[in-house]
C-alpha cells in the first residue's frame, strides 16, 4: 500500500492535503545524519518527490545514525544509496544532484521546489541555503545536531525571521561538528523527524515560520518557541543581502 493511501485510509489527512503532498517537491540538502531520517519521514508522509543534493560517500562511521545505509553501502555515493533505500521502501520519486549546495547551483537546485530541508554539517552552507531561499521566496527548515543537542528552525516564504536573526554571519573560527565532537545517533533521528514535521506543516498550508525547536537528549527535554525577526538582520531586516556572492560564504 502506498504511503498516501495508508494515510487516507486511517483518516489522518483530508484529500486536499494528501494531493498537495503528492504534488510537492522537497529539496533535501545533505544526505547525512539529518537528511536520512528527514527524507524517510517525508516520503512516508506522502510527499511525491524529493530532490537530494550531496557529493559524499558512505563511511562506516556514518552507519549508527544514517539510517538509509547499511554495511553494503560503505564506499558508495550517499545519493545512490539514499535513492535506492527510499524508492525500495516508499513510492516517492527521488531526484539526485551530485553536488554540494553552491552559489552557482542554488537557483537550479531550488527550481520547482516547494520547501527546503537543510541538514548540512557546516555553517557556510547553512547561511547560503538560508539566503538563497529568502531570495527565491522558498520556505526552508534548518536543522543541526551535535553531541547530545539538536535544533530546528522554520523560515517562511517571506524570509523573516531567518537564520541570520540567530547567528548573524558565518563564524570565522573553527566550530564543532559531528566529526570533531561526535553525536548521539538516536538524537539525530529525533531532530530529523522534527524537521520533517515542520516541512510538512508548510506543505499543508500552515504558517510555522519562526518556529524554533531545541532538543536536549541528555535530559530528554524538548522546547518549542516562536522567534521574532531582528530589525538589524542583514537578510530579513535591513535587506543588505541581495545576491549570493561566493566570498560571503567562506568560513
Amino acid at each position: 500500500m502506498k504511503a498516501s493511501e495508508a494515510l487516507a485510509n486511517v483518516g489522518v489527512l483530508p484529500a486536499r492535503r494528501l494531493k498537495a503532498r503528492r504534488d510537492a517537491r522537497v529539496l533535501v540538502v545533505g544526505a547525512g545524519g539529518l537528511g536520512n531520517p528527514c527524507a524517510l519521514a517525508l516520503a512516508r508522509a506522502g510527499v511525491g518527490a524529493l530532490r537530494i543534493c550531496d557529493d559524499d560517500v558512505v563511511d562506516a562511521t556514518n552507519l549508527h545514525r544514517q539510517i538509509l545505509f547499511d554495511e553494503t553501502s560503505v564506499g558508495k555515493p550517499k545519493l545512490d544509496e539514499a535513492k535506492r533505500a527510499l524508492e525500495s521502501m516508499t513510492d516517492v520519486r527521488v531526484e539526485t544532484a551530485r553536488t554540494r549546495f553552491l552559489p552557482a547551483r542554488a537557483r537550479e537546485l531550488l527550481d520547482g521546489c516547494d520547501v527546503v530541508v537543510e541538514g548540512a554539517d557546516n555553517f557556510p552552507t547553512k547561511f547560503l541555503v538560508g539566503d538563497a531561499c529568502a531570495l527565491a521566496r522558498v520556505p526552508v527548515v534548518h536543522a543541526a545536531a551535535v553531541r547530545l543537542h539538536g535544533t530546528v528552525l522554520a523560515v517562511g516564504r517571506d524570509g523573516a525571521p531567518c537564520y541570520r536573526c540567530v547567528f548573524e554571519d558565518v563564524p570565522r573560527e573553527a566550530t564543532a561538528n559531528c566529526d570533531t565532537a561526535g553525536v548521539l545517533g538516536p538524537m539525530v533521528g529525533v531532530v530529523g523527524a522534527l524537521q520533517a514535521s515542520l516541512a510538512l506543516d508548510f506543505l499543508d498550508g500552515r504558517d510555522v515560520g519562526g518556529a524554533f525547536v531545541s532538543y536536549d537528549a541528555k535530559f530528554d527535554v524538548l522546547r518549542r518557541t516562536r522567534m521574532h525577526a531582528r530589525p538589524s538582520c542583514a537578510a530579513c531586516g535591513t535587506r543588505l543581502i541581495d545576491d549570493l556572492d561566493e566570498g560571503r560564504y567562506k568560513g
